[in-house]
């Protein structure tokens, strides 16, 4: 029996999501919206794929979280982008409340489901899903490193001329400008990144990386990233259905870990069928610390402003 993945916001990300997912064949999918007709529509003609890419699986749209009911994976995608004139505390607030209101309906029908958290800012939106949900910390997990590692990837493969695959790299940290690439287990073939690349180069493409959602941005002028930040949520449902135990970055709570505590923050976890099967705990030099350090101030400075509310 096929598991289920549901997916909330049918949107660039949430809808690309569900396309990749249902052509992964392992899961049946749901996309729900709550825009009439939108998920409907795009379920359709995803399913109407079917035959073509070789999936049998079913993808179906709706406006009633009722056919949620017993998903094993919740993604959230839905929430507003920041607007001209909007603060940044008006964009938390918005999608904060909007958190809310997803996830009662979320554990309403599925109460054992893991949740998978894409909505932006998204280290202060997990940790809301978190506290809103009442599911144990292994099971709310934010979508942020693997997409930023992704990006830094990609660079150091242009900036070398090598395969990807031999590039391997954690970005850990707040998902923004205060990501914290940790060059100490940057290699390309094993080979650390900083005996291939001058220190100042680094730091232009470590730059890159943390504007990395920006430039697209205003590269499309009307929308977001949603082709790299959808593979990333692809990445963590392959790790959890088929229980791979990967090890992942991604935005987990820490209760000490790191010298962090009840806080959402991007780290390596491995991911397996119960959501985050482990914290893993890297050796950071001094500079690393406190850059992450920094970061999860930043992520605390948001929780503060959402506690008033």
């Amino acid at each position: 029996m096929r598991k289920k993945v549901s997916i909330v916001g049918a949107g660039q990300v949430g809808a690309t999501t569900a396309q990749r997912i249902f052509e992964k064949q392992y899961a049946d999918v749901v996309l729900i919206d709550i825009v009439e007709g939108l998920p409907q529509g795009k379920a359709l003609d995803m399913l109407e794929s079917g035959p073509v890419v070789g999936s049998d699986a079913q993808v179906i749209g709706t406006n009633d979280y009722k056919d949620t009911a017993n998903s094993d994976i919740v993604v959230i995608t839905s929430g507003v982008a920041r607007k001209p004139g909007m603060s940044r505390d008006d964009l938390l607030f918005t999608n904060m409340k909007i958190m809310d209101s997803v996830t009662s309906e979320i554990v309403k029908y599925s109460p054992e489901t893991i949740i998978i958290v894409v909505t932006n800012p998204l280290d202060a939106m997990a940790q809301r899903v978190y506290q809103s949900s009442g599911l144990p910390r292994e099971k709310v997990i934010g979508q942020s490193g693997v997409l930023d590692t992704a990006r830094f990837r990609t660079f150091l493969a242009q900036e070398l001329n090598v395969s990807i695959r031999d590039i391997q790299a954690y970005v850990l940290g707040g998902h923004g400008d205060t990501m914290v690439p940790v060059l100490g287990y940057t290699t390309v073939g094993g080979v650390p990144v900083s005996e291939l690349i001058s220190e100042k180069r680094l730091g232009e493409i470590i730059k890159r990386t943390q504007d990395g959602g920006a430039e697209i941005v205003s590269l499309l002028k009307t929308g977001s990233a949603y082709y790299a930040p959808s593979a990333g949520v692809a990445e963590m449902v392959d790790s959890i259905i088929l229980n791979q135990h990967r090890i992942l970055p991604c935005a987990a709570y820490l209760t000490g870990e790191y010298g962090i505590n009840n806080l959402y923050v991007g780290v390596p976890v491995k991911i397996g069928s119960s959501g985050i099967e482990e914290i893993i705990q890297i050796n950071l030099s001094n500079e690393e610390q406190a850059m992450l350090n920094a970061s999860a101030d930043a992520v605390q400075e948001l929780i503060d402003v959402m506690s008033k509310q």
